[in-house]
């Protein structure tokens, strides 16, 4: 299990969280001014029960004159219904606005990983993407919407209360007021501090999540070795990591609310001081003094649940900056002015699939390269095999020529065009791959073929198997092609995965095939299947082949044995096994392991 460190934990550059929130509110401005609308009517009518108070016991209560009260019970009743109607709306916009924002932001998340390169994956695990997308994303929105509710109401409810504590007497109001600047300056001096350690909360959270995605992964590795201790001790520590930051950035979070507490209760106690001589002296009435005592305490209520909401402002801002640094890291591979030109006119070239590798260099770390001026050459319906041992670079010149990565030095030419002034989309159209591991995804089987061509119909599809000899195993299946394949094919064997990536590649039509180590993690019986569809598929096609297994490539135009990224031999089977050079080395080694194999399989 994996305990990696969060790389990119650094706050998205340019602009402010706010500012880049702003496009994502944008489509719910009017649910935003119908909230606002809403909450301005919760404030209005919440600041306005004091100064019914007031006038209940200035002009009812004191003068003894009881009739007058029923008519304050009405106008009471009526406020609350005011009141409910504002809380029941509210609720059901900042909903809207929740989930509406979270979806948006979720789906700009999903598109732009489409665009990025492999070597952003290369940097990033399955759960640190997912933390960004889920539980940061969720965070987000629902602070986003939510936060404006208590922002909006606490600013409409303060600047209304002090408005009127101002009209009733000026005197005790700037005795409330006085204490603002104190609790602002508060505000600022905690803000930065909390979200530091709730930055280091959200850092956490995807460490931890990405543990959690691998133990799940590796869950039947781990059983088969019989190290769940292990793998417990190591999420265990990623929790605990989780725990200790969650609990210090509570702790820090805790110093904030207490003094918003205390310089409340202060201004309240001065009022109260104040007012009462007020009162003995005859310059305040009875009503005036209860209601300042209401409206200090209101006053002062929208910043406790400031204080109150604080520390989830902080970490749904350190959630913004993680998910923002996802949406704004820009991919590796885009389309060139003159790719892009091209697009547009709509005079795209056809795609033949002569493709020539000319002095191309690439590394994925600068001090590690693993191409040094390499070239060669594919002819338009050839196949060229590459072999060697692992590491030699053979699936970087496939990801080069799919343009996964760009080379760092020389050229790729399609057709004798440089390949970085063709369209990414254009390119990869007319490419197919089938890897070592076929990858299916939850669905039926047709769903997976399908996936070559979304437009093919059923008929087109069943082509397809029957070209590469599936359609019998599909029809043996529960359902046929409606059959359930599970999560990443569990429910079939990797030949019959193997079979339906084939069948997808052929439905797609692609000009130039790439099959990447596509029989070596199956059995000799079901290789010789999965070899004849190959060998139906390569027919007219330009083609790549990497093998580990060198019996499936003797048929191969040209062979090109690889040794740490430059080419130690190539030609065909049969010259190479004349040289007796290092090609009839490997291939006469592994037939012998092959043959020895087989004898120990028939005499147990």
């Amino acid at each position: 299990m994996s305990t990696r460190k969060d790389q990119t934990f650094a706050p998205a550059p340019g602009r402010s969280v706010l500012m880049k929130l702003l496009p994502y509110a944008k489509p719910y401005r009017r649910q935003f001014l119908q909230l606002t609308l809403i909450m301005l009517a919760f404030s209005g009518s919440d600041a306005g029960l004091p100064l019914l108070s007031k006038w209940a016991i200035d002009s009812y209560a004191r003068a003894e004159q009881h009739e007058g009260l029923f008519l304050f019970s009405i106008v009471c009743l009526g406020f609350a219904l005011v009141r409910g109607i504002a809380v029941r709306w509210m609720i059901t916009t900042g909903a809207l606005i929740h989930t509406g924002i979270s979806h948006d932001i979720r789906r700009d998340g999903f598109k732009h990983l489409q665009t990025l390169s492999f070597s952003y994956f290369d940097k990033h695990a399955v759960g640190w993407l997912m933390s960004r997308l889920t539980s940061d994303t969720l965070e987000l929105s629902r602070m986003f919407a939510w936060g404006l509710v208590d922002l909006v109401d606490g600013l409409g409810k303060t600047i209304i209360i002090a408005l009127i504590m101002l009209f009733l007497e000026v005197k005790l109001a700037l005795v409330v007021l006085s204490v603002v600047p104190v609790l602002f300056l508060i505000v600022i001096r905690s803000q930065w501090v909390t979200l530091k350690k709730y930055r280091e909360v959200r850092q956490a959270n995807s460490e931890m999540t990405g543990g959690f995605n691998e133990g799940v992964q590796g869950a039947v590795t781990t059983r088969t070795l019989t190290r769940e201790a292990r793998a417990l001790t190591e999420f265990d520590t990623l929790a605990g990591h989780m725990e200790t930051v969650s609990i210090n950035a509570a702790r820090r979070a805790a110093v904030y609310f207490p003094l918003v507490l205390l310089f409340s209760t202060l201004g309240s106690g001065l009022v109260i001081w104040l007012g009462g001589d007020g009162v003995i002296a005859g310059t305040v009435s009875y009503g005036t003094l209860v209601a300042f005592v209401a409206y200090a305490g209101s006053f002062f209520t929208p910043l406790q649940d400031l204080a109150k909401r604080f520390p989830q402002l902080q970490n749904a801002r350190a959630c913004a900056e993680r998910v923002f640094s996802m949406l704004e890291t820009p991919p590796d591979v885009v389309d060139t002015p003159t790719a892009v030109e091209l697009e547009q006119s709509g005079h795209l070239p056809d795609f033949n699939g002569n493709v020539i590798f000319e002095d191309v260099s690439f590394h994925y770390t600068p001090k590690e390269p693993v191409l040094t001026r390499f070239s060669l050459t594919i002819p338009a319906g050839g196949s060229v095999a590459l072999v060697g041992e692992t590491g030699a670079g053979k699936t970087t010149i496939s990801s080069l020529l799919c343009r996964f990565y760009e080379p760092v030095g020389g050229r790729i030419l399609i057709d004798g065009v440089d390949y970085l002034d063709m369209p990414v989309t254009w390119l990869r159209r007319h490419i197919g791959i089938v890897l070592q591991t076929p990858h299916l995804f939850s669905g039926s089987v047709r769903d997976n073929i399908v996936y070559g061509d979304l437009a093919a119909t059923d008929d087109a599809v069943e082509a397809a198997a029957r070209v590469v000899g599936a359609h019998e195993f599909i029809m043996d299946c529960e359902g046929g092609y409606a059959f359930n394949v599970g999560e990443n094919g569990a429910r079939l064997s990797v030949g019959q995965r193997q079979l339906i990536s084939l069948a997808r590649v052929v439905l797609a039509q692609p000009k130039l095939l790439i099959l990447d180590e596509a029989t070596s993690a199956i059995d000799t019986e079901t290789e010789r299947v999965v070899q004849t569809a190959i060998d139906r598929v390569l027919k007219g096609r330009t083609s790549l082949v990497i093998a580990h297994r060198l019996s499936t490539i003797r048929q191969a135009d040209e062979i090109v044995l690889l040794r740490q990224g430059h080419i130690l031999e190539k030609g065909s089977h049969r010259d190479l096994i004349a040289r007796r050079g290092a090609y009839y080395n490997l291939y006469t080694s592994q037939f012998v392991e092959q043959a020895e194999t087989r004898l120990l399989g028939e005499s147990s």
